[in-house]
């Protein structure tokens, strides 16, 4: 064995002595134990986040969301009905004013709608107030006679302004709201004045919003193929169907208890209202989409405007009166 080097302490021994000179016992550790592993795999709970889940919360919010939807319309469209049955039994110039207003309220919308084409305002407005005068005072042919007046009138107003540019378009958008609008309200006025025109508007207005909410509620029902995705992406060939089913059996069944409407008449009255009241409401949708616009305006709140709820109206009042001209007499 070599000699230690001064001062080098031996090995494992005076390391860890405490300083009372006895040695550090080390302490006893408690063994490991083993974890026990189950026998049968553990079940994992249920994904909450998968796709039928999801699905019937969606369902469930479509549900709720078309209850309220539903019951939305039938607040707006209630005391509306009312108001026009109202001003419809009392006729002459309350029904006349009625139409003026209404027309008015329609033409504004519209110019909001098609503001970039620049259409001439006073012309559509004076339009408007012309032929439900000229319904109101005069006749079919006078009315004609203002609807055909309004395009020089128009062109004159447009050119006016000094905007070769888009001159063009601005007289059309102009007339757009004459005959697309002023005309449908001035045949209201003369439809009215004939031999029971106040039963045929009311069986027009009710064969047109059941119509349009039997529709509504065959889409949400039954609607699987859509009808115009690129006009209306929510109207579906279900839903037309349970709309012209709906609207031919309320105008008949309306007609019941009309003893001057025969059943042919009744018929062929709701024939012409499932038929243009569906049409129409594509029409002011393809004005809307070209538009970039959800709604045309805000006079019913989320509802839209009165363009809006009256999209339909505007094209079977037209059949009407020319359907009760010759079959009413």
């Amino acid at each position: 064995m070599r000699a230690r080097d001064a001062g080098e302490q031996p090995r494992g021994r005076g390391r860890h002595r405490p300083r009372g000179g006895r040695r550090a016992e080390p302490r006893e550790q408690p063994p490991e134990q083993p974890r026990e592993r189950s026998a049968q795999p553990r079940e994992r709970p249920r994904a909450q986040s998968g796709e039928e889940p999801l699905r019937r919360a969606r369902g469930r919010r479509r549900g709720r969301r078309g209850r309220s939807d539903l019951l939305a319309r039938v607040a707006v469209a209630v005391p509306a009905a009312v108001v026009a049955v109202v001003l419809d039994n009392l006729g002459g110039i309350y029904w006349a004013l009625f139409m003026l207003a209404i027309g008015c309220v329609c033409v504004h919308e519209l110019h909001g709608l098609l503001a970039r084409w620049r259409p001439a305002k006073l012309v559509s407005f004076a339009s408007v107030a012309a032929l439900v005068a000229a319904a109101w005072l005069g006749s079919e042919r006078t009315v004609l006679e203002v609807a055909l007046a309004a395009l020089p009138v128009a062109f004159l107003a447009v050119a006016a302004r000094g905007r070769p540019a888009i001159g063009s378009v601005s007289i059309a958008g102009t007339l757009l709201g004459v005959w697309w609008i002023g005309v449908p309200f001035a045949l209201a006025v003369l439809l009215r004045r004939t031999d029971h025109g106040a039963g045929v508007l009311i069986d027009l207005m009710v064969g047109t919003f059941v119509g349009d909410t039997g529709a509504y509620i065959g889409g949400r029902l039954f609607g699987r193929r859509p009808l115009a995705p690129s006009i209306s992406p929510r109207k579906t060939v279900e839903g037309l169907f349970c709309g012209v089913l709906f609207a031919i059996l309320s105008v008949y069944v309306v007609g019941l208890n009309q003893a001057w409407l025969t059943h042919g008449d009744a018929l062929l009255v709701g024939i012409a209202t499932a038929v243009l009241g569906p049409i129409g409401d594509l029409f002011e949708s393809m004005v809307k989409r070209d538009a970039g616009a959800k709604d045309a305006g805000s006079a019913f709140g989320a509802h839209g405007g009165a363009l809006d709820r009256l999209d339909a109206v505007i094209f079977t009042v037209v059949a009407g009166y020319y359907i009760w001209s010759t079959v009413g007499h």
